[in-house]
């Protein structure tokens, strides 16, 4: 009897040692199939990427009226804000190389040009964007500045002289004047009055619509980035190693102004009240109507972005560049970083 009891108990001991021993392979089992044949459903929506991010550069952007703004930049990316740059939304884009340059005719008519001589256009607000062909040269065909006009009129400039112009709110586009061996950076009207600024410090005007442009003696060789006129008469060029120059008679004659900086100034503009000018590591310059009371300084101590662009709104600045931001009463706002 006692044999028995004896064995009974090594029976149950031998069952216990088994059990206790499988249980590790048990679990290990579980695990590997959860891992391989359980699978969790996808929460739609938890990442939702930013409309602007930290990776982000805006080299163009327009405010075309009212609390409407777009921004152009990387990798074909174009955002938009209807409430002065508070919110912003990524727009469906068809290209992937860089912008250079975007401008509107309104709130739904826009256009945007960039590397390899592409162009891109909406006509409801953004909603859907779509390629344009444009006029092509064998040698090269980045497009740098874009601008709007009244009637569907825009120009375009960029590499190898190219001077193109649309008069259908950018559907199609023609050439104006022949290629040559230097770029066009920027292109400004003022009625039938127009001004060419580029490398080499070149520069050309018209005084019948773009139809025929006669060169201009040039005081300097720096190549002009940006050039802005208030009115048919008054006008301010900038360009590389902080050039700023002074036109009081309709582009005919161009004077320097005294050296500020040596920083790269990239676009002027003229807000109502002052020239804004600004550039490479955070520069601005300023002066009054007559533009012979020039000013630099940063635009903000800790900030040392380049910027590419300033367009003036109702109560701020919003700059492009190596990021977008608004300056309100000389505070400076990183958009995407900021907030």
């Amino acid at each position: 009897m006692l044999n028995a009891i004896r064995q009974l108990g090594t029976g149950a001991r031998v069952a216990t040692s088994v059990t206790t021993s499988s249980l590790p392979l048990l679990i290990i089992g579980g695990l590997l199939y959860a891992a391989f044949f359980v699978k969790a459903e996808p929460e739609i929506g938890t990442l939702k990427a930013r409309p602007l991010e930290r990776r982000d550069a805006f080299y163009g952007v327009v405010a075309p009226g009212g609390s409407i703004l777009w921004a152009a930049g990387s990798y074909g990316k174009i955002v938009r804000s209807d409430d002065g740059g508070k919110s912003w939304e990524v727009q469906a884009s068809p290209v992937v190389a860089h912008l250079q340059s975007i401008a509107a005719w309104d709130a739904r008519r826009a256009v945007a040009v960039g590397n390899r001589g592409l162009a891109v256009v909406t006509d409801d607000g953004g909603k859907t964007w779509k390629e344009v062909k444009l006029p092509r040269s064998e040698v090269a065909n980045k497009l740098l500045q874009v601008r709007a006009y009244p009637d569907g009129v825009a120009w375009a400039v960029g590499e190898v002289g190219a001077v193109l112009k649309t008069t259908d709110f950018g559907t199609t586009w023609t050439r104006v004047l022949d290629e040559k061996d230097q770029a066009w950076n920027d292109i400004f009207f003022v009625g039938q009055n127009g001004w060419l600024v580029g490398e080499f410090g070149q520069i050309q005007r018209t005084t019948d619509g773009g139809q025929s442009w006669s060169p201009v003696s040039s005081p300097v060789k720096n190549s002009l980035m940006s050039v802005h006129f208030r009115d048919a008469r008054h006008g301010v060029a900038v360009g590389l190693a902080g050039t700023v120059l002074v036109s009081a008679d309709g582009g005919a004659s161009w004077q320097e102004a005294p050296p500020l900086t040596r920083e790269h100034l990239n676009c002027v503009i003229w807000d109502g009240a002052q020239w804004v000018a600004v550039g490479d590591k955070g520069m601005r310059v300023q002066a009054g109507a007559e533009a012979n009371d020039w000013k630099a300084g940063r635009i903000s101590d800790k900030d040392l972005s380049w910027r590419t662009q300033v367009v003036r709104t109702a109560d701020d600045f919003v700059l492009a560049g190596a990021n977008l931001a608004v300056l309100h009463k000389d505070e400076l706002r990183i958009l995407g970083r900021d907030e």
